[in-house]
């Protein structure tokens, strides 16, 4: 069975997507997105700086335009028995299950990185890779410290991203280094998502979401909140709510995906660390990118 998942934030790098304007139905697409953003976004993708393209108001519409672009290119290649993305792929992957038209989850994409950017500007903060310890151990050291920190991505077996304020973060790296972990490491990232301090922008987002149709998927959809497969749209709906805020249970997505009849993971986007994420669940299981 073939499972597509979609990469989010960090995948982007300066020159994605020029092949695929190259193509008709894409060129049409990455005008039609300019036009609804404001800007020409493509221009930033296919020559901007890489300044440019790390704004989390561009970055996101930049990764989510790539990989729904290139799954609607594929056409009729394009068959997937399930799908999920990793945090802002969970859009890109209900597009291209048919959940979501193109223009609906574009614009649902920008309401979601402009509020995400309003909430890391009102309140510094950040997140940090905890490489090499269980993530029950990075779970309880978390919920001893006294300030906003909790797990934000369970990547893989051994890499559970954590997020929280700039004090929180600093005291977690401090106290799960000396627990044993291998690395703490900072991340060069806007503000601390996937915690508490994204309410402001969930609660601004909610009103977008609830107000945009969202059809039956064409397959199951594996959401970050849970890891579980949903087809029902008003669960979808809920889920994609609680995301902002909740964590990105991505280790448990593929375990489900594989226990659910996996055999082969394709990467739909930029980039390919979603495949590197999948081999550390299973090193057995077929992974590639999609290309046109």
């Amino acid at each position: 069975m073939k499972a597509y998942i979609f990469p989010g934030q960090g995948a982007q790098f300066v020159g994605m997507g020029k092949d695929l304007y190259e193509n008709p139905l894409g060129a049409n697409l990455f005008e039609l997105a300019n036009e609804i953003i404001g800007f020409r976004i493509s221009d930033i993708m296919f020559s901007g700086t890489d300044e440019e393209l790390k704004q989390t108001n561009v970055t996101q519409p930049a990764i989510f335009l790539h990989s729904v672009i290139l799954a609607q290119i594929l056409g009729e290649d394009f068959k997937p028995d399930m799908v999920a993305g990793h945090s802002l792929g969970e859009f890109s992957a209900l597009v291209a299950a048919n959940a979501l038209t193109f223009e609906d989850g574009f614009k649902l994409v920008i309401a979601r990185a402009n509020a995400m950017q309003k909430a890391c500007e009102a309140q510094p903060s950040t997140m940090a890779a905890i490489l090499g310890l269980a993530d029950d151990v990075v779970e309880k050291i978390c919920a001893e410290i006294n300030e906003v920190v909790v797990p934000a991505n369970y990547n893989c077996p051994g890499q559970l991203v954590i997020s929280g304020s700039i004090e929180g973060i600093d005291l977690a790296c401090t106290k799960l280094t000396e627990a044993g972990a291998k690395r703490a490491l900072k991340l060069n990232v806007g503000g601390a998502f996937h915690s508490p301090l994204m309410e402001p922008a969930k609660i601004e987002l909610q009103a977008a979401i609830e107000s945009t149709p969202i059809a039956v998927p064409i397959c199951p959809v594996y959401q970050n909140i849970d890891a579980k497969p949903y087809t029902v749209p008003s669960q979808i709906k809920e889920n994609l709510i609680k995301q902002l805020t909740g964590a990105v249970r991505w280790t448990q997505t593929v375990e489900n995906m594989l226990a659910d009849g996996a055999t082969d993971f394709v990467e739909v986007g930029p980039g390919n660390v979603l495949q590197g994420l999948v081999k550390k669940v299973s090193r057995e299981v077929a992974t590639s990118s999609a290309s046109l």
